[in-house]
């Protein structure tokens, strides 16, 4: 634990010093929820377009964040001191997975407002979108962390990245969106199957939080 923690906060002071995830991310949103406005021609959006702009906002501002994430271990030698530490090294994976899991999170606390005041009437739906949107953040968090381990090996990292990402996202993203849909229709928050595609979600992070400790290892020393 003392690896994880010392690991975390690391990345995070990193983080607060520089703001080389988090601003990008938000200014990506909010640039995006202006291309909606002004592509669809719509002022207000509801049901499952409004969780689809959501949450594919959210999912590709997330390769910002997923693309850097291990930046500072390639460039300056981490990888080689966490092999020569006596730290399980499974411990990076989930430093990483945490640290992104909160950059996401902040970003959505940045991102959902920004939402609702260009695409919402009310704010009465923003409340049962908070455990829909934690559970894809730790989802993208877990899945990001794992390929970002792969790409970041690879010279061409930030076309990898994405093209693995992308994919394995999907089933998170059918997930996020079928929660997120009937809670965004216009007569008020609906719990239509809501629980089912809560359940998946946390699958889904269940699934990947498991499969990127057990095999980080074996990335770390290919």
């Amino acid at each position: 634990m003392s690896g994880l923690l010392a690991i975390l906060g690391k990345d995070l002071r990193i983080e607060l010093r520089a703001w080389r995830s988090l601003a990008p991310m938000a200014l990506f949103s909010a640039t995006v929820f202006v291309i909606f406005r002004f592509a669809l021609d719509r002022e207000r959006l509801e049901g499952g377009i409004a969780a689809g702009v959501l949450v594919t906002t959210l999912l590709f501002a997330s390769l910002l964040a997923i693309n850097r994430i291990f930046i500072s271990e390639r460039e300056e030698g981490g990888f080689d001191l966490i092999r020569l530490s006596p730290c399980d090294p499974s411990m990076m994976f989930l430093a990483k997975t945490a640290a992104l899991t909160i950059y996401l999170i902040l970003l959505e606390l940045i991102a959902v407002p920004l939402f609702a005041l260009f695409f919402l009437d009310s704010a009465e739906a923003l409340p049962a979108l908070a455990p829909v949107l934690v559970l894809a953040a730790l989802g993208l968090a877990a899945v990001g962390a794992l390929i970002s381990t792969i790409a970041t090996m690879s010279s061409a990292r930030d076309l990898l990245a994405p093209l693995l990402l992308l994919p394995l996202s999907i089933p998170l993203v059918i997930a996020a969106a079928g929660a997120a849909s009937p809670v965004l229709e216009a007569g008020g928050p609906g719990f239509e199957r809501y629980g089912t595609w809560l359940a998946v979600l946390g699958l889904y992070d269940v699934i990947f939080c498991a499969i990127g400790f057990a095999v980080f290892d074996y990335l770390l020393d290919e």
